[in-house]
Formats: structure tokens, sequence, C-alpha cells
């Protein structure tokens, strides 16, 4: 399950209202309008600051949806509070 912090990020990145996109484990950045590659780097630069972790190049390109993204975040933050 996408939690509604990824969502608000990722939204917030692409100036989308969060009511009005569609997002679950299987949804690809080429489904999100808006979504391109400069647009990525943004969203993983927000996530990382919001989250206050860091990601690797390679673990970031192993993520083919939404849902390994969320999975990445998990495995990132598991244990902080």
């Amino acid at each position: 399950m996408i939690s509604e912090r990824l969502k608000k990020i990722i939204c917030n990145e692409l100036n989308l209202g969060v009511e009005l996109v569609e997002m679950d484990e299987n949804t690809e950045a080429n489904e999100v309008p808006g979504w391109d590659s400069l647009n990525h780097a943004n969203i993983i630069v927000a996530i990382e600051k919001d989250y206050g972790v860091r990601f690797k190049g390679l673990e970031i390109l192993k993520c083919k949806n939404i849902g390994d993204l969320q999975k990445l975040v998990d495995s990132k933050t598991t244990g902080q509070k």
C-alpha cells in the first residue's frame, strides 16, 4: 500500500491535487501526469528530505513502480522514530 505521506510528497512536487491522482503499488512514473526526468529528481530529493534518508543511485534505478519506491522508503525508515 502506498502511504499518504509518500503520495502527498509526489503530488506536491508535481503540483497535483492528492485527491485527484490515483496511485497504487503498480503505478509507474509515466502514468502520473507531469512525472518526467527532471521532476523525478525533484521527487527523490523531496522524499529524502522529508523522510531524512539517502538513496543510492542503483536503489533508485531498481524501482520500477511506486510500490518499489514505497518499499525502498520503508526499508530506509524501519526503526526510525
